[in-house]
């Protein structure tokens, strides 16, 4: 009876999601898996789902980078570059400022577009009741290495899947530093952790002091294959 009714439940799931993906049965877009992605939108749990579809897709995620704030321009090709670069953007800024522009994959432009609204600025209302108005970063694209050794697996920064946080400018002019702040006990503390949990729903990789040594001074932020939240 237990099998029966475990093969019945598949099936209504089954048939439900055909319905979806044909289009016969209609559903708010956040919640149909295969709708673009919306960076407006509330994240769920079928937002990594449609953040990871963006990988193999160009023009869906131009489509879900058009719902964003973010400032960005097209860059050149660079295919017969050491670390070729195809479809990359350099993002100039969304509403919070950065310390300069980066390059990025499209992937990783929009992730970080879902962290600046859904992650970051929720994050400063509720330990500062302000706006972060600024993201300083260590830059993003870097031909090299992971850990910059001379063999071994390319880094998520030799394809601008990969940004470095060191730390943020409020509206009130204060700047809260991952390498001067992150080992205190107080609400600069408190802020950082909420920012690299946060970050951890829009990244697939999420790197902080608490990682290791080399990552004293930064969060370490990629959209690439592997699936790491410290």
């Amino acid at each position: 009876m237990a099998r029966w009714l475990a093969l019945s439940v598949l099936l209504i799931i089954g048939a439900a999601l055909v319905s979806v993906w044909r289009g016969w049965l209609d559903i708010p877009p956040e919640w149909n898996p295969w709708a673009p992605l919306d960076v407006k939108a509330t994240p769920n749990w079928l937002t990594g789902y449609k953040l990871m579809r963006l990988r193999g897709d160009p023009d869906l995620c131009a489509q879900a980078l058009a719902s964003s704030n973010l400032r960005v321009t097209r860059q050149s090709d660079s295919p017969d570059a050491k670390c070729p670069l195809i479809g990359a953007l350099r993002v100039q800024g969304g509403e919070v400022a950065l310390s300069s522009s980066f390059l990025a994959s499209c992937p990783l432009a929009v992730a970080f577009a879902l962290f600046e609204r859904h992650a970051l600025q929720p994050a400063s209302q509720a330990v500062y009741g302000q706006a972060v108005t600024r993201v300083d970063h260590l830059g993003s694209f870097a031909c090299r290495n992971m850990y910059n050794r001379e063999h071994g697996a390319r880094s998520q920064h030799a394809s601008a899947n990969a940004l470095d946080i060191a730390g943020f400018r409020l509206a009130d002019g204060r700047t809260i530093s991952v390498l001067k702040d992150w080992p205190k006990d107080n609400q600069d503390a408190r802020f950082l952790r909420q920012v690299r949990d946060g970050a951890c729903d829009m990244f697939s990789v999420v790197l902080s002091p608490d990682y290791n040594a080399a990552h004293r001074n930064h969060f370490h932020l990629d959209v690439g294959p592997w699936w790491v939240c410290r």
